[in-house]
């Protein structure tokens, strides 16, 4: 049986988000890495929504590796503030991609969520279960 308290408990259930979310977007990620450089051309060129039209590929891999990588530091709890304003970053530009293609504010939500969410977890911080906690004694 699971014992109430620890449900109730800020530092379990930000671990449970972190990792659940962390694993979520090295899913993502990782392929987007591995599909190379057509991919983050692909990716990349969604900057032009904000002005910014040169070098695809490059903005491409780092969106990649912000959502693999993220994932993974979200995981750990390292870095994490950080981490979540680069991952809200990302999601900021795929509101903007989804409302440029037509698809409006059902084909924008997912990423308004998560967006939402990685704001969150840049305020709150990783708890004191990471090691952001052990490592830097900062949550």
């Amino acid at each position: 049986m699971i014992n109430p308290l620890v449900l109730k408990d800020k530092n379990n259930a930000l671990l449970v988000l972190r990792i659940g979310i962390g694993i979520m977007f090295l899913f993502h990620g990782v392929p987007k890495i591995w599909g190379g450089y057509d991919t983050w051309v692909w990716l990349g060129g969604r900057m032009e929504l904000i002005g910014i039209n040169f070098w695809p590929a490059f903005w491409g891999f780092l969106a990649s590796l912000a959502e693999a990588l993220g994932g993974l530091l979200l995981i750990l709890g390292l870095f994490t503030r950080y981490t979540a304003i680069v991952m809200a970053f990302t999601m900021l530009i795929a509101v903007l991609h989804k409302f440029s293609t037509g698809d409006g504010f059902a084909g924008a939500s997912h990423a308004i969520e998560l967006g939402i969410l990685f704001i969150f977890l840049a305020m709150m911080g990783p708890g004191t279960l990471s090691l952001d906690k052990s490592l830097f004694n900062r949550t």
